[in-house]
């Protein structure tokens, strides 16, 4: 309990009180004021309640014991949506006064108040969506204080109508009257609006012009997507690409213009039934599915009914239920389910526009469902899996960004500018660090300009200047030479020490940990390219313990896309030139002779031939060893496949630790593990056992190193623990030897978690970060 937290109203006091009641948290926008209203109206208390900077301020006076109800209500009864921080109770000086108000906002000074994400259609609006004898029937912009857009139309705080995108749609009659109700649903539910006053629908054809508008809009695009079309459709955050399911013909054309040949397309289901007969749904996949945030949730997928094109890979599929009341209208009209994915580029910020989205996709869509709301905070969905029977999101979006992450101790303005790819930012305030939503990559200009954008927009949000920047270690990066740019004193933190961080800050502990950060490249202080390490981290800084034996990358970037690459280069630093000749393995059969001798000779002179320790590089040198991808067409796709293929029983390869040279660290040698998985190939063993193999090694590797350090937390993070057999196995190994693992859940694994881990380990060590 934070000073403050505690009742001001004990037992003895005088029989009439006054209190000032300071909430923080997310309480804004989940019918918090009207919560409080109505219960400070029942409790026979006079006073008023406002929105202020840092969450909702009330004052209520009346009978000792109904004060002390309503505190300890809105402690540990408050609305549904609502997030409380912190609950600080004040004594006053009894005034008498009869009445209780809502009383206009105050925002004065930096703003604490958590920013409350959008959510999805309740089941009241959508009883309300498709009763004829509503007055909101089929009106695709309802809404009410449980639901509907929050963060997407959030102009400034605190949160009211006025500063929203529905400032510029005066309220009628009817919804004034709702909207001034203390027995409505809509009693001060900012977004609210009717056919009468809101926002409208309109079908734009490919060429721009308005063909429709209102419900005739929606049957136009309903008929269209029966005749096979792409549509993009606004959303809540941004637009949206979507087509029927089952039609090969429409997907294919899709995939073309998107340029998106084999990675695994989302579907939009109708509803429950229709995942379960796609997927492979339990009871807690089914929890995540149906919250109030409706994010993509990753599901082993049954395959039958759809076209092959929506994931060509096969595996897991992207499934998400309507989240939005356009959606549901859609979907009842169709019956079918929908490809869904965002109307961009890849790697580039979402399109919030209808112009955006026609002139960037042009031959590839046919219409867009537009509307007149505007979208002030572009936000993409969020994509969520299931390890260990738990959460964890793979992109925090809409539904859960901003997310405020508690630090103990957290002092405000550290600006983290984040990463290269999937790319976030954040900003500390007083005992917290707010992480920003996913943005993309920083591979483009369009990239670059949305990460400047949203660190603009959360200093202005939070109305917190900063005084520090946190930034990756590699001076290349876009986000780092911003944050060299932007004059404030500059901490670097290196990239696996954040993703650390982000881990123990988002377990609310501390150092000493050791941290397990495998992905696929982070730059390393000694020039080399990191990403198998494990690394100490305690209160005076860290130091790498051990990694994995380093291999070149021939070709450095090219072997990111091409797996058959990091496969070569395994093999030239076990072997030597001789083996890049064994032409019965997969990946060397890849390659012609000629360009074989001069991937050799590159090797042995070092030229663009970059040294990696790279878990992410590993997984796609056996992927390729295995025949299952040689180049890849999506960022992970080998590892991807290596980890679906792997099944059965199989031996842990076997990984070797050993004392490293040149450097006080140990050296996690692959070599052992390689050699068993040629005389495999060679012997005719199954891929699945081979794949199954690998993981298992690594896992049982893991606690090998975390028994020499003695640490008993052990963090997982980085890109390689989205691998749910990989981090379910290091678990499960973990905890048999007496550890206590931590892995994500909230905050991604990937890079789109660094920033938080930027922030606070700027926090803890206070100074620039370096290797101790």
């Amino acid at each position: 309990m934070n000073p403050g937290d505690a009742p001001a109203v004990a037992a003895g006091d005088a029989s009439r009180v006054r209190v000032r009641i300071r909430v923080r948290g997310a309480v804004q926008g989940v019918g918090f004021r009207p919560f409080v209203y109505r219960r400070a109206l029942a409790l026979e208390l006079s006073g008023w309640v406002r929105n202020s900077a840092v969450g909702v301020v009330v004052e209520a006076e009346g009978e000792r014991e109904g004060v002390a109800r309503l505190i300890a209500e809105i402690r540990d009864r408050p609305p549904a949506h609502a997030v409380v921080a912190g609950v600080g109770v004040r004594r006053l000086a009894a005034r008498g006064g009869a009445g209780f108000e809502i009383r206009a906002s105050r925002g004065g000074g930096a703003r604490s108040a958590g920013m409350l994400p959008d959510l999805a259609t309740c089941e009241h609006c959508l009883g309300e969506l498709f009763d004829p004898t509503d007055r909101r029937y089929r009106y695709p912009f309802i809404n009410c204080t449980q639901c509907g857009p929050r963060y997407s139309i959030l102009a400034g705080l605190p949160y009211d109508r006025v500063r929203t995108a529905m400032r510029g749609f005066a309220l009628c009659a009817r919804c004034l009257a709702e909207y001034r109700d203390p027995a409505s649903r809509r009693f001060h539910a900012e977004p609210t609006a009717c056919p009468d006053c809101g926002p409208q629908l309109a079908f734009r054809e490919a060429g721009g012009r308005i063909a429709a508008a209102g419900d005739a809009a929606l049957r136009r695009a309903v008929a269209a997507l029966r005749d096979g079309a792409v549509i993009a459709v606004k959303g809540i955050g941004g637009f949206h690409l979507f087509v029927d399911a089952r039609d090969s013909g429409a997907l294919t054309r899709l995939r073309a213009g998107k340029g998106r040949a084999r990675k695994p397309f989302a579907v939009l289901f109708p509803d429950l039934a229709a995942v379960r007969r796609h997927c492979r749904l339990d009871a807690a996949a089914e929890v995540l599915l149906t919250g109030p945030a409706r994010p993509i949730v990753l599901l082993p997928a049954d395959g039958s009914g759809l076209a092959p094109e929506v994931a060509p890979d096969g595996g897991r599929m992207g499934a998400m239920l309507p989240y939005a009341p356009v959606h549901h209208l859609l979907l009842a009209e169709l019956g079918f389910p929908l490809v869904a994915t965002s109307a961009n580029r890849g790697g580039e910020p979402i399109a919030t526009t209808g112009d955006e989205v026609l002139e960037h996709l042009t031959g590839c869509c046919d219409g867009v469902l537009d509307h007149d709301r505007p979208i002030l905070r572009p936000i993409d969905d969020s994509v969520a899996q299931l390890v260990g029977g738990r959460p964890q999101l793979l992109r925090s979006a809409r539904g859960f960004a901003p997310a405020a992450v508690p630090v103990a101790g957290m002092r405000p303005g550290i600006l983290a500018f984040g990463g290269h790819l999937k790319c976030a930012v954040a900003l500390s305030g007083m005992q917290e660090v707010t992480l920003g939503q996913h943005l993309g990559d920083a591979e483009t200009a369009a990239g670059i300009q949305a990460q400047a954008a949203a660190r603009a927009d959360l200093i202005e949000l939070r109305n917190t200047r900063p005084v520090s920047a946190a930034c990756d270690l590699h001076p290349d990066y876009a986000a780092s030479r911003a944050a060299v740019a932007s004059g404030l004193p500059v901490v670097a933190v290196q990239h696996h020490v954040a993703h650390v961080a982000a881990c123990l800050a988002e377990h609310g502990r501390r150092p000493p940990a050791l941290g397990v950060a495998w992905d696929g490249s982070g730059y390393g202080p000694d020039g080399t390219v990191w990403g198998g390490e494990f690394l100490r981290l305690t209160a005076a800084g860290w130091r790498r313990v051990a990694h994995l034996r380093g291999f070149p990358l021939p070709g450095g970037s090219a072997a990111v896309r091409e797996p058959r690459r990091a496969a070569l280069g395994l093999l030239y630093a076990a072997f030597g030139p001789a083996a890049l000749q064994w032409r019965e393995l997969a990946p060397v059969a890849a390659f012609g002779s000629a360009e074989r001798e001069v991937l050799a000779a590159a090797m042995a002179r070092g030229l663009n031939t970059p040294i990696t320790t790279s878990a992410g590089r590993l997984f796609d040198a056996w992927a390729a060893l295995c025949g299952l991808v040689q180049r890849a067409s999506y960022e992970g796709q080998a590892a991807a496949l290596l980890e679906q293929s792997a099944g059965g029983k199989a031996r842990g390869a076997p990984f070797v630790l050993r004392e490293g040279v040149g450097d006080e660290s140990w050296e996690l040698d692959w070599q052992p593990a390689l050699e068993g998985l040629l005389a495999g190939l060679r012997a005719g063993m199954p891929v699945p056992a081979l794949a199954a193999a690998l993981h298992l090694g690594l896992a049982e590797a893991i606690v090998a190193v975390a028994v020499r350090v003695g640490e008993p937390q052990v963090v997982l993070s980085g890109g390689c623990f989205q691998n749910v057999r990989l981090s379910e196995l290091a678990i499960a190994a973990l905890r048999d030897a007496g550890f206590e693992p931590l892995w994500h859940a909230r905050v991604p694994p990937n890079d789109g978690g660094i920033a938080l881990g930027q922030a606070v380990w700027a926090h803890w060590q206070g100074r620039t970060s370096t290797c101790v």
